[in-house]
């Protein structure tokens, strides 16, 4: 029995077929790869650079409060200098509050959870020591101001100051261990980072 020809076109025209699918499957598989590739070096880019963000954040702050440590200790304990100190320790606290969604860039959660607690703490303190000092300096005014003030009325004044007195030692005392901690998550961030913040912080002393 003769075999037709288009017998012969038909199975040509699978062997065909069959390219084009296995072409196209290789195709997606391959772009899926790539893709997939592409993702987890974009995501180690990231992460590199929250771990940069987060890392200077940590270890110019341990700089700021023992600039802030070491000014308390000279003449006046909260005088122009020390409050300047705590203002920009604010300001550096408020940059981490805007990009606070860049921790989850960083893909250890026991970490993120570390540096989140350590700038709350941070922020506890600091807030706490300008708080409790603003209110010292308007009691101090006003005791100086109202020398006709009743004597209940001053010694109600004197005994708020001095409380607020202590919760200003109080707040500059625990930035000062926020920031102890603080340092040490920066030396955790340095492999993550590939940078060396101790560097860094040398050279800021060093200015």
């Amino acid at each position: 029995m003769a075999v037709r020809a288009e017998s012969f076109d038909f199975v040509s025209n699978l062997d065909t077929l069959g390219a084009i699918v296995v072409g196209a499957v290789l195709a997606t598989a391959a772009g899926f790869i790539a893709s997939q590739i592409e993702h987890r070096v974009d995501a180690k880019r990231r992460e590199r650079q929250a771990a940069l963000f987060f890392g200077e954040i940590m270890a110019l702050l341990g700089v700021t409060v023992g600039s802030a440590s070491r000014a308390r200790g000279i003449g006046d304990p909260y005088g122009p200098v020390t409050m300047r100190l705590l203002r920009m320790i604010r300001r550096e606290l408020d940059v981490y509050d805007r990009n606070r969604e860049r921790l989850f860039e960083l893909r250890d959660p026991a970490l993120r959870a570390r540096i989140h607690i350590t700038l709350l703490r941070t922020m506890m303190g600091v807030e706490g020591a300008l708080e409790s000092a603003e209110e010292v300096t308007q009691i101090e005014t006003e005791l100086k101001i109202n020398t006709t003030m009743p004597a209940e009325q001053r010694e109600h004044l004197q005994a708020r100051m001095s409380n607020q007195c202590s919760l200003r030692d109080g707040g500059f005392d625990f930035l000062i261990e926020a920031s102890e901690q603080a340092g040490k998550l920066s030396k955790a961030l340095e492999p993550i980072a590939r940078v060396d913040f101790e560097t860094l912080v040398k050279a800021t002393r060093s200015v």
